[in-house]
């Protein structure tokens, strides 16, 4: 009798975006537009100003922060990228100056993951006979990113400002719906936030519980700080 080996065959799957693309400048962006507009209404509405003035600075919150966000987001992104364009040109240089330095580099990295010693070399060596292929190995090796696995600034910018637009006008909603009561937009802020922390979770190992909590906390440490001094600056000025 005679026994086959067993096959298996390759699936397709995909993972969640790791790379500091859209996912991070959303849960970012919505975040911070929660927090900063939630905290902003709390500390004009504890200094006793009206509700018109209130929506006049919440709205001019969202606007100039989203604005802030998407080109800070543009910024860093872009800057990210552009440094490790010039770290894979300096590998290039590298691996057409010092082959063999290089070589001796890839087989070393390779025994580290447990690549026995001479199938290493023979790795190498073949894995060296493309220049590209090479490069990209050394560059994912080395710097723990892979130049084709690039994060886009603008997809970035425009998540982060969407996103921070959204949260911001959470908290506003009641005095944008005429109901001017200060607790009120102080529970839909802090319903935003469990909420924005319960959605981000789906992206992480940590409860929908456990991460709205802790962003429902960080909201309240902010409103609770401009609140008091809300309430001091406008007692003070009258």
């Amino acid at each position: 009798m005679t026994s086959e080996a067993p096959t298996a065959e390759a699936h397709e799957h995909s993972h969640a975006d790791v790379s500091g693309g859209w996912l991070r400048a959303a849960v970012f962006g919505a975040m911070d537009g929660l927090v900063t507009n939630t905290a902003l209404v709390s500390g004009v509405g504890g200094g006793g100003a009206s509700s018109r003035a209130i929506v006049l600075a919440g709205t001019a919150s969202l606007v100039a922060g989203a604005l802030s966000m998407a080109l800070g987001e543009y910024t860093s992104v872009k800057t990210q990228n552009e440094q490790l364009d010039l770290e894979v040109e300096k590998e290039r240089r590298e691996l057409e100056r010092n082959p063999a330095g290089e070589l001796a580099e890839l087989v070393q990295m390779l025994r580290v993951r447990g690549v026995d010693g001479d199938l290493a070399r023979q790795v190498a060596v073949q894995l060296h006979r493309d220049p590209d292929t090479a490069l990209r190995l050394h560059v994912v090796a080395e710097l723990g990113l892979n130049p084709a696995d690039k994060p886009s600034p603008m997809t970035a910018a425009v998540s982060s400002l969407l996103t921070f637009a959204v949260g911001a006008v959470v908290p506003l909603l009641p005095y944008l719906f005429g109901l001017s009561l200060l607790w009120v937009a102080l529970l839909c802020g802090g319903v935003g936030l469990v909420v924005a922390g319960a959605l981000s979770s789906r992206f992480t190992p940590r409860p929908w519980w456990s991460a709205g909590l802790r962003q429902l906390l960080f909201g309240a440490v902010a409103a609770g700080a401009t609140y008091a001094i809300g309430a001091a600056i406008g007692v003070t000025a009258a």
